[in-house]
């Protein structure tokens, strides 16, 4: 038989997530914790399961950023979508352009030239690093009017 803990995001996790949205001073139950640690945890299994099934008809065993974007559209999150569509396509580009630094600083290393500087550290002081990602927390919109 397998321990439902096993299944459920780590309640530490979901209290540092819950901390950030809340007050410095505000204080969170352990059954607060809890409860939202089951439904972020049924709502990933949930969206994954539809992914996964997405997948299995497709012939296809890995589960990628997009088929999550689409399950998430498919199942009515739309906006979640849209949202997590441009994350996976801002941490696609920041992983190029790594690999693509990576990728000079290993050709450094076997194309130096006679002052000791190579072609890419050249070219590499003209190109900026590439901006970190960004979360942005939004503010809760009043919907009592």
């Amino acid at each position: 038989m397998v321990d439902e803990h096993v299944k459920l995001v780590p309640i530490a996790n979901v209290g540092r997530i819950m901390k950030q949205i809340l007050p410095p001073t505000a204080k969170i139950s352990k059954e607060a914790k809890e409860t939202i640690q089951e439904c972020a945890s049924e709502f990933i299994s949930f969206v994954t399961g539809e992914a996964s099934d997405k997948c299995h008809k497709e012939n296809r065993k890995t589960v990628n950023g997009d088929d999550i974007c689409w399950a998430l559209s498919s199942l009515g999150f739309d906006n979640y979508a849209e949202a997590m569509l441009r994350y996976l396509y801002k941490l696609r580009e920041f992983e190029r352009l790594r690999a693509n630094q990576n990728k000079c600083s290993n050709d450094d290393e076997d194309n130096t030239d006679e002052e000791g500087a190579s072609e890419s550290e050249k070219q590499e002081t003209n190109t900026p690093p590439p901006a970190p990602l960004k979360f942005n927390v939004m503010e809760r919109m009043d919907r009592s009017n």
